[in-house]
């Protein structure tokens, strides 16, 4: 089961960890792990090349983390974003993702 932790301060998203797999379809075929590694990239991508938000952005194996530096608006509007397209996937395949919400 793939595992996300979104993390807000103050009621606004700051952050966002990503680790596990789907275990949809077997590994490297995986349409839901394919789709959640797609959206964080994207997320990632969008707030550091596109907006030029600096964020704190780890990969790890089987692990990735972003964190805001500062709460900016847009870069805000990208996790809420993914929490909305990951709280979608979660709900049209059920059982492969868990999404939690913690203040910090």
């Amino acid at each position: 089961m793939i595992s996300v932790r979104f993390f807000q301060r103050q009621g606004k998203l700051s952050g966002v960890t990503v680790s596990g797999h789907a275990g949809y379809g077997e590994y490297g075929r995986d349409i839901v792990c394919a789709s959640v590694t797609s959206a964080v990239q994207l997320t990632a991508n969008g707030i550091t090349e596109i907006l030029k938000i600096p964020c704190d952005v780890r990969m790890e194996a089987n692990r990735i983390s972003l964190t805001l530096d500062r709460q900016e608006g847009e870069a805000v509007h990208f996790l809420q974003a993914l929490q909305l397209h990951l709280t979608v996937l979660s709900e049209d395949y059920p059982n492969t993702i868990t999404i939690l919400v913690s203040e910090v």
